[in-house]
């Protein structure tokens, strides 16, 4: 760490900071997020709200965050608006009760909305960091996510030096942006291991206003271990692909895989690798997870890159003690890099993305509970779905212990159009769309995905509305939703009523 710049203490750093200036944090999930400088931030907030004075920042982040960044400005009332991913409780709350304005977004467009100007000035960028020198060259932690873009357009910025993670992390970064129209150029990545750009962030050095010291680990949590429904989703899934594979529609030498956060994607990804009729194959994903990491070191997954390492202080420490094992076998990217679609569509991803709720059409909702309140946002799924050799889309059938199926006549919101989602898979079997109309499509998805419970619940909207392209009524599509909310209980809809 070069001697240029002036060590701050985190409430020193806050107070740089000041009421209405919008700021880009660094994180992809709690993964490398900035903690010190927003936990002091909240506290400014709380000292001024006291005064009688306003102080509320615009909150810019890769994606989701930890409760130290978003938990502890989002309780302190100091968000004015909060962009492109959420994921914490306090957060969610305030947004759906109308305290802070949310705009989600594709993650890969997020840098390049703020490179266009599309969403204003970026007045400071906070950035957890394992090393900065007084070159300006700053080793990210363990995610990349919009920092590189946020430093680049950022009129100052803080560091977050964090002894937690070892400065060996120099050399598993690759830092790339593309140029603005009309001097883009493709993107050279033709495979997962490519790596095309800088280990560093590079910054003019007189940017860095200070340097705030940090020892505290990631905020992230822990998977469940899959249960009975979770894991016949996953064994679903692989035998899909091993259908496939045989069937000649998938390369004999597979191709990457991207796989969205959750319990239900790791299920997939632990079934895949147990799976005799897959082989070994790389990673091309935002997120590597716990499971990716367990595979790797069994030698079923080659190579991942990725956007963040998203797992628990326990595989963190293993990964950093073994880091000569792993660095040469993993790379963090740019979420712009991590989610285009150019590189998307030309590696072949085969996608897997988990479903809040689908539809009779294929239609998917990942963000919205009764098509009003917000549990996330859309993440990189829309990236990834809308331009993979394969979009697969995965849910459990029912959800509140049964009394909501999440298979309906039309979802409450759409996030993933029936243009994009290929594939649908529940504990009940697996859905092929492609190739197929409307009414097909709601045959097999009834017959092959949907709760016993529902089934004929389904078929009856289907048999009312069978004098048309697409078994649609909308005088009824939300039927089982209104149910729902008058009775607390989906079963028992009868279409007649």
């Amino acid at each position: 760490m070069g001697q240029t710049f002036a060590k701050l203490t985190a409430a020193e750093a806050a107070g740089l900071i000041k009421n209405g200036e919008v700021v880009g944090f660094s994180g992809f999930t709690p993964a490398g997020a900035a903690k010190a400088v927003p936990k002091a931030i909240a506290e400014h907030a709380l000292r001024e709200h006291t005064a009688g004075r306003p102080f509320q920042i615009g909150v810019m982040t890769g994606a989701s965050a930890g409760p130290s960044l978003d938990g502890s400005l989002a309780k302190a009332n100091a968000v004015l608006f909060r962009t492109p991913y959420q994921s914490n409780p306090d957060m969610r709350n305030s947004i759906n009760a109308g305290k802070i304005h949310f705009y989600d977004m594709h993650l890969s467009m997020i840098p390049q909305s703020v490179r266009y100007g599309f969403l204003g000035p970026i007045h400071w960028a906070v950035i957890e960091a394992c090393d900065a020198n007084d070159r300006g060259e700053i080793t990210l932690t363990s995610s990349v996510g919009a920092s590189p873009t946020y430093c680049a357009k950022a009129d100052k910025i803080l560091v977050e030096i964090n002894r937690y993670h070892i400065k060996d992390l120099y050399g598993m970064h690759d830092i790339y942006e593309p140029a603005n129209p009309p001097h883009r150029r493709e993107i050279p990545l033709y495979k997962p291991s490519d790596r095309i750009g800088s280990p560093v962030v590079k910054v003019d050095p007189k940017k860095i206003v200070g340097i705030v010291e940090n020892d505290q680990p990631d905020e992230t949590g822990s998977f469940r271990e899959p249960d009975a429904i979770t894991q016949q989703i996953g064994e679903y899934a692989a035998d899909f692909l091993t259908s496939e594979l045989k069937a000649g529609r998938i390369p004999k030498d597979f191709l990457p895989i991207q796989a969205g956060v959750g319990d239900t994607t790791n299920a997939v990804l632990a079934a895949m690798g147990h799976h005799p009729g897959i082989p070994n194959f790389d990673m091309y994903t935002e997120v590597i997870q716990e499971a990716v990491v367990g595979l790797m070191n069994s030698g079923k997954i080659r190579f991942a890159s990725g956007c963040s390492l998203t797992v628990t202080q326990s595989v963190l420490a293993d990964i950093y003690q073994n880091i000569g094992f792993f660095k040469p076998k993993l790379v963090l990217r740019p979420q712009e890099i991590s989610n285009h679609p150019e590189v998307i569509r030309r590696l072949g991803i085969i996608s897997i993305n988990t479903a809040l709720e689908a539809d009779l059409g294929g239609h998917v909702n990942s963000t919205h509970v009764l098509g009003r309140t917000l549990m996330n946002g859309i993440g990189g799924s829309g990236d990834f779905a809308r331009n993979a050799f394969l979009s697969i889309f995965i849910c459990p059938s029912t959800a509140k212990n049964g009394k909501v199926s999440t298979i309906v006549p039309l979802v409450t919101h759409v996030d993933h159009s029936e243009h994009c989602v290929q594939v649908l898979v529940t504990e009940y079997g697996v859905a092929d769309l492609r190739g197929k109309s409307p009414r097909q499509r709601a045959a097999l998805i009834i017959n092959n995905c949907v709760h016993p419970d529902y089934r004929t619940i389904l078929k009856g909207y289907c048999e009312k509305n069978k004098d048309s392209h697409t078994p649609h009524d909308i005088t009824a599509a939300f039927g089982m939703h209104k149910h729902f909310m008058k009775t607390g209980d989906m079963r028992g809809m009868n279409w007649e009523q």
